[in-house]
């Protein structure tokens, strides 16, 4: 992840679901660039957060 950031309110929520974070720790540089890629098209702290639930879920990466 060194040639891109990670969005605030993604962080945040991330931080906010361990289950998530866990998952998304074991991705690689890829499947990490691609998630961060799709919290661009998110547009409330609500969504960002079933985004995220979703992470946890398998769904993403």
């Amino acid at each position: 992840m060194k040639d891109y950031e990670m969005p605030i309110g993604f962080s945040m929520a991330l931080a906010q679901n361990p289950q998530a974070m866990e998952k998304f720790s074991t991705f690689d540089e890829e499947q990490k660039k691609r998630v961060i890629r799709g919290t661009h098209s998110v547009n409330s702290r609500e969504e960002m957060h079933r985004y995220v639930d979703s992470i946890a879920k398998g769904a993403k990466g």
